[in-house]
C-alpha cells in the first residue's frame, strides 16, 4: 500500500495508452471494492449506528493513510490552506455526508437496491462534465445510455420495491456525483496521499458532532468480530485503498469514462448480497447485468 500511495505524489498523467487502461482498472477496483461496502453497511445496519459506522470507519482510514500521507499533506500545509475551501468541500460530500447517507439507507432498504440507486451517480457525473465544457462522445454516451437501460431494467423487473432508505441512497447518490465532478477542479500541485490524509481528517472532525448526539441518544455498541472486522473492511479497504483508486482514476479519464465503469456496482453489489446475505437474485436480474456489462464496455473503450 505505500507503494501506491507514494504514487499519487507524481503526475497525474501517464503518457501513451497507459493511462486509460490504468484509469479504467482503478475505477473498476474502487466499483468491486465499494460493493463490499454496501453489503457491509447492510450487514451492520442492527448492530451499529449509521453515524457511528461513519465515525468508525474514518478514523481507521485516517489511521490507515496518516503513515504515507501525515508527511505529505504537512510539507503542502500551504497549498492546502489556499485551497481550503475546495478540500472542505470534498470531505463534506464525500467523507461526511455520502457514507453517513449509505448507513442510514441500510436501515430501511436492500444491499440489492442501494447498489441499483448508487448506478445513477454516473448520470450527474456526465451532466456535470459535460456542462464544464467536456465532449463526451458518442460512444461514450451510448454506453452510459445502455448501462442506465440495464440498471432501470434491473430495478423494474428485479421486483425491487421503493422504502424510505432508497431515498437517502437517492441523496446519497447525488452526493457521490458531485463528489466525484469537483475532483475534476483539485489542484495539479495537491499530491493524492495529502488529499485523502486532509479530507479523512476534516471529513472524521465533521462527523464529531453527530458522533456525539448519537452515543448520547442510541449508547454504543458492542466490540466484537461481527462489528469490529466490517468496520476494518470499510476503513482501509472502501476508504484509505478505493478512495485513492477513484481519485487517481479520475485524474487519468475524467468523471464521465469512470462513471460508466461505476454501473458495474449493481451487479456486483447483487452478487455479494445473494451470496452473503441471502438476497434473491434470479434470471431478470442476470439479464440486465449483462446489458449493464455490455455498456459498460461499449462506454470505457478509448
Amino acid at each position: 500500500m505505500a507503494a501506491v500511495l507514494h504514487r499519487t505524489t507524481r503526475s497525474t498523467t501517464t503518457p501513451g495508452t497507459a493511462a486509460p487502461v490504468l484509469g479504467i482498472a482503478l475505477a473498476a477496483l474502487a466499483t468491486v471494492v465499494w460493493s463490499g461496502s454496501f453489503v457491509t453497511s447492510r450487514a451492520l445496519h442492527d448492530s451499529v449506528p449509521p453515524v457511528q459506522q461513519a465515525f468508525w470507519r474514518w478514523l481507521v482510514a485516517l489511521a490507515a493513510v496518516a503513515p504515507f500521507g501525515a508527511r505529505q499533506a504537512w510539507r503542502q500545509r500551504a497549498v492546502i490552506r489556499r485551497h481550503l475551501g475546495f478540500v472542505v468541500l470534498a470531505s463534506l460530500l464525500g467523507v461526511t455526508v455520502y457514507n453517513t447517507l449509505v448507513n442510514q439507507a441500510a436501515l430501511t432498504t436492500s444491499a440489492a437496491n442501494m447498489g441499483m440507486i448508487m448506478a445513477a451517480s454516473p448520470v450527474l457525473m456526465a451532466v456535470f462534465e459535460r456542462v464544464g465544457g467536456v465532449r463526451l462522445g458518442g460512444r461514450r454516451v451510448a454506453g452510459l445510455l445502455i448501462a442506465c437501460a440495464g440498471v432501470l431494467l434491473l430495478i423494474g423487473r428485479g421486483g425491487a420495491h421503493f422504502a424510505a432508505g432508497d431515498l437517502w441512497m437517492i441523496a446519497a447518490a447525488c452526493c457521490f456525483g458531485s463528489y466525484s465532478a469537483l475532483l475534476r477542479s483539485k489542484p495539479a500541485e495537491l499530491g493524492g496521499a495529502a488529499f485523502l490524509f486532509t479530507t479523512f481528517l476534516i471529513g472524521a472532525a465533521l462527523l464529531l458532532p453527530a458522533q456525539g448526539v448519537s452515543l448520547a441518544v442510541q449508547g454504543g455498541f458492542t466490540p466484537t468480530a461481527g462489528t469490529v472486522l466490517p468496520l476494518l473492511y470499510v476503513g482501509i479497504a472502501s476508504s484509505a485503498v478505493a478512495f485513492f483508486a477513484w481519485n487517481r482514476a479520475i485524474a487519468l479519464v475524467g468523471p464521465s469514462r469512470a462513471g460508466v465503469v461505476y454501473y458495474l456496482q449493481p451487479v456486483c453489489v447483487a452478487l455479494l448480497s445473494w451470496a452473503l446475505l441471502g438476497e434473491a437474485t434470479g434470471w431478470p436480474q442476470f439479464l440486465c447485468m449483462g446489458l449493464i456489462l455490455g455498456g459498460v464496455v461499449l462506454g470505457a473503450r478509448r
